[in-house]
């Protein structure tokens, strides 16, 4: 039975040009670090990027947060420790308040229209709301592209950030981590994103899609608007809850 219903936030809840703002960020950062290094800004970003690289590779071991990692890796490409107090202050300053000025121009960040209205829909239905974002940003940052989004104070039961992620997506042990930390398993869940790659676990857990995107990808469950999945909530439940209690029969 769907109990929860995950939103991932950038181009499903959020219209954003994703790759401006993460290079836009990216570059605010690097010049932060590199005037502390004293070293060129190119130099930092390169290294910032191999950072997210390390993070995000499918080949990971480690039982480190995505955070602890993503520190690790930078400090020993640049010898800039980023936990340190001092520095950890100014990274902190620059996502909670700098960040708002990256809204406009090539990042086009705007409401996604109905977006708000299928979380209250799915909210009506009494099933718990999550924002299942890619981890890879801190959760100042997730909070400043939710206030872009409207739906910074609507009361997600969890909101994945780098700091309490060891994996991202696609790999299904991110989002077993995810549903483990509001108490359910992957088919008591419900995705709904935008990204044909990241938002269906690798490998498949059980945990279905409701696509959001450009295209239709045959392991969507359902495909559309996302101002208009809220309409189509009660039906998908439905077919779904159906679906599980045929399967608890069959076994």
């Amino acid at each position: 039975m769907i109990k929860a219903v995950l939103f991932d936030l950038d181009d499903t809840l959020l219209d954003i040009n994703l790759s401006a703002f993460v290079a836009r960020y990216a570059l605010g950062k690097a010049k932060i670090l590199s005037r502390i290094a004293r070293v060129p800004t190119s130099l930092t970003f390169s290294r910032i990027a191999r950072s997210y690289m390390a993070v995000c590779s499918e080949s990971r071991t480690d039982d480190l947060t995505n955070a602890e990692l993503y520190n690790q890796t930078f400090e020993r490409l640049s010898g800039i420790p980023i936990e340190d107090p001092v520095i950890a202050d100014a990274i902190d300053y620059y996502e909670s308040e700098c960040l708002w000025d990256l809204k406009g121009g090539p990042v086009l960040a705007r409401e996604r229209e109905g977006a708000r209205a299928t979380i209250e829909r799915a909210q009506s239905l009494g099933l718990t709301v999550a924002l299942a974002t890619n981890p890879t940003f801190s959760l100042a940052c997730d909070k400043v592209r939710m206030e872009w989004a409207g739906v910074a104070d609507v009361d997600f039961a969890r909101i994945s950030h780098i700091e309490n992620s060891h994996r991202v997506k696609p790999d299904a042990a991110y989002y077993e981590e995810f549903v483990g930390a509001i108490g359910l398993e992957p088919h008591e869940c419900l995705m709904v994103g935008n990204d044909a790659r990241r938002d269906f676990p690798r490998p498949d857990i059980e945990l279905r899609t409701a696509y959001v995107g450009h295209g239709w990808p045959k392991r969507a469950i359902w495909r559309g608007p996302i101002g208009t999945l809220g309409s189509a909530l009660p039906q998908i439940l439905e077919i779904l809850n159906t679906q599980d209690e045929k399967s608890e029969h069959s076994h």
